[in-house]
């Protein structure tokens, strides 16, 4: 059995890593908080809030004796901290036992930066991505009930030692999470078709249309439709940059997928073709009405299992 967390570091303090830290308060964590970052801003005002115990802004400093680091940064960024931990592990700056895990979108250029860092991929290295979060960024908008319901994802490797696997796990279900195992390919490939997609086109779509000579009309009369599925295009443009320059070869698959569709329904409707529209729009309907189906069906297995 893993032993508990005496310390957990939170590398960058924000929204997912602020209602991290502030799930686990609210369970009375016996452990210290700490939280790292270049500036003492978000990090002056996460212990001013009690999200964190402390914080430091030299990095060795926030590691030592941690028994789990959390990577918390943005996606690129996420890739250069761990090339830094391998960095101060080599000098005997970072316990050898110290789980290291983080909270990005995108696995495959972490893994990737791990092993040109360590030279191997480290058995305590547990990846994992929360399916949670808002358009709300920073410190200010953590909620300790933020990843209640919600499914967290790790991907471990063949190295990945089984204490730290469970560790995380354990870490992850006492915020109220689900967690699940997928393979770190198979994780990037389903996120960029099912979240980084239509983040894509969110944004697109609102920067076309606001770039037209109708903007005003276009949004002054916009639908709920409309607001359903642009409200995303509110989220930090920093953060989403960075999700798809580092998992560009899947999501630019899945662009091209949606772009052939597309193109089609584009054919279609210059050519009069009802029949083709029926079919796509009757497959589409029917497809989202077995997923709706499929949530339902989750929900309720979630109530009675509770």
């Amino acid at each position: 059995m893993p032993s508990p967390i005496k310390k957990i570091t939170l590398l960058a303090l924000g929204l997912i890593s602020g209602s991290l830290a502030k799930s686990l308060k609210s369970q009375d964590f016996s452990g210290e908080i700490v939280a790292w970052g270049r500036r003492s801003g978000s990090l002056e005002k996460g212990v001013a809030l009690g999200v964190i115990d402390r914080y430091s802004l030299d990095l060795a400093e926030a590691i030592a004796g941690a028994d789990v680091v959390v990577i918390a940064t943005p996606t690129l960024i996420a890739a250069d901290m761990i090339g830094q931990l391998a960095a101060l592990s080599k000098q005997g700056l970072l316990d050898p036992k110290t789980i290291i895990t983080d909270v990005a979108s995108v696995k495959g250029n972490l893994l990737q930066a791990a092993k040109d860092a360590f030279g191997e991929v480290p058995a305590n290295l547990v990846l994992g991505h929360p399916i949670a979060g808002s358009e709300k960024s920073g410190v200010e908008a953590a909620k300790a009930d933020l990843f209640v319901d919600h499914r967290v994802i790790l991907t471990p490797t063949e190295e990945t030692d089984g204490d730290a696997l469970l560790t995380i796990r354990h870490l992850w279900e006492s915020t109220g999470a689900e967690v699940v195992e997928m393979a770190v390919d198979n994780h990037d490939e389903v996120l960029a078709a099912t979240s980084h997609l239509p983040h894509i086109l969110a944004y697109s779509l609102v920067d076309a249309l606001a770039g037209s000579s109708g903007q005003q009309s276009i949004f002054r009369f916009a639908a709920g439709g409309f607001r359903d599925f642009t409200r995303i295009a509110s989220s930090d443009p920093t953060m989403w940059r960075d999700i798809a320059l580092a998992n560009s070869e899947a999501l630019i698959t899945t662009i091209d997928q949606f772009s052939a569709k597309l193109s089609h329904l584009r054919g279609a409707i210059a050519s009069g073709d009802g029949d083709a529209l029926m079919d796509s729009f009757g497959r589409a309907k029917a497809a989202r009405d077995h997923f709706a189906d499929m949530l339902a069906l989750q929900d309720q297995s979630t109530t009675t299992d509770e």
